[in-house]
């Protein structure tokens, strides 16, 4: 079976989970700083290191997580490690959270620009995306200095690429495939 297919096995076993129990805010909220707890290096050794044992892993993540999630949470990964598919958190994380806000109907965006946006601007061009997917808008800004100027845009599986650097390897590759 492949990764994406465990992570998401998961992820929907939970998510219906916290919503049959009315729990779902909760369990976003867990789910949410598991994926940034997930984020440590030292955390992502921990998950994938073939040497520690299963019961040393639960030991060490519950112990760490201890009075900051749900008993449901906390039992899903006693559940995954069980398992032997720790590796997945972050993935059943990142699910869980993508299937909460689809649920929801907030469509996820990242602006990166070379410098920072002023709110204003951020709030036109979340308000443009709603209104062209219907939908609510979580907006994320990315600073990305190498792309020199100009913007990318990426909601959904739609992207908007305008940013200078990719003008400038279109230019680049026009010139190469001339011949003079």
């Amino acid at each position: 079976m492949n990764d994406g297919k465990i992570s998401v096995r998961y992820a929907r076993a939970l998510f219906l989970s916290a919503l049959d129990r009315k729990i779902l805010d909760r369990v976003y909220a867990d789910m949410a700083l598991i994926a940034e707890v997930c984020s440590v290096p030292e955390f992502r050794e921990l998950l994938e290191s073939p040497i520690i044992l299963p019961s040393r892993k639960n030991e060490i993540i519950q112990g760490t997580l201890k009075g900051k999630i749900d008993e449901i949470t906390a039992s899903l990964i006693r559940l995954v490690v069980k398992n032997g598919r720790e590796s997945y958190l972050p993935g059943i994380a990142r699910e869980f959270v993508r299937s909460t806000k689809e649920y929801r109907g907030i469509t996820e965006t990242v602006l990166t620009t070379a410098v920072r946006v002023d709110e204003e601007t951020k709030k036109q061009i979340a308000d443009l995306i709603a209104e062209a997917f219907k939908t609510k808008v979580e907006l994320k800004e990315v600073v990305d200095r190498d792309i020199i100027g100009g913007f990318i845009l990426k909601a959904e599986d739609n992207y908007i690429d305008a940013s200078v650097r990719n003008k400038l390897r279109k230019i680049e590759k026009e010139l190469k495939s001339r011949t003079f």
